[in-house]
């Protein structure tokens, strides 16, 4: 864990507790060790909530846009923070290594499978990186819900569902088990609007 991610932890994690009362059900069911945790995706606090609901005692990587590290100072910072970057729309080699070394060391690897922001569900947007990695190295994937409301002093719940695997001989169609895996955080989002 570097000193960047531990430093952001403490001062991050008690604000963000302060100022959105977090909740995390089902946090229980992160698995030791290597997986791969996917959640939808509509603000840019997403990824700190995301860390916040693993806990401190790991530090998780994060695939974020290439775009994101064009300028020095604010490359080197999300680095610090577990971020790598990936070129979105076309084949990143360099991205998958990445993703595969951390997987293979026991880290956590965080994506948004929907690859953008989106403000509403739409499963047919689903990115297959996700279902592809989870496949080809033998890893549970875990689905999470963050809501898309996040309003301040209000409360803030980010449910965690059971990890799955992924049957490496479904690799050959990518597409359903990409769907599969959006439809499982929206059954967590519709869990969440009905304890409401």
């Amino acid at each position: 864990m570097t000193g960047l991610y531990r430093l952001a932890w403490s001062i991050g994690g008690p604000l963000y507790q302060f100022l959105y009362r977090l909740r995390f059900p089902g946090r229980e069911q992160f698995p030791e060790g290597a997986c791969i945790v996917c959640a939808n995706h509509s603000s840019m606090k997403d990824p700190i909530l995301l860390a916040l609901a693993i806990g401190r005692r790991e530090q998780p990587c994060f695939m974020a846009k290439a775009e994101l590290f064009s300028r020095p100072c604010i490359g080197a910072i999300l680095r610090g923070l577990g971020a790598f970057p990936v070129r979105r729309g076309e084949a990143d080699v360099t991205a998958v290594k990445t993703s595969m070394q951390y997987l293979k060391s026991g880290r956590k690897l965080c994506i948004f499978p929907e690859g953008t922001r989106l403000t509403a569900d739409d499963a047919a947007s689903a990115k297959t990186g996700a279902v592809s990695l989870a496949a080809r190295l033998h890893v549970p994937i875990v689905p999470v819900w963050i809501p898309r409301e996040k309003r301040l002093f209000h409360r803030t719940v980010v449910r965690i569902g059971a990890p799955y695997c992924i049957d490496g001989a479904r690799r050959g169609d990518l597409a359903p088990l990409a769907e599969e895996l959006m439809e499982r955080i929206y059954a967590l989002g519709r869990e969440d609007a009905a304890c409401r």
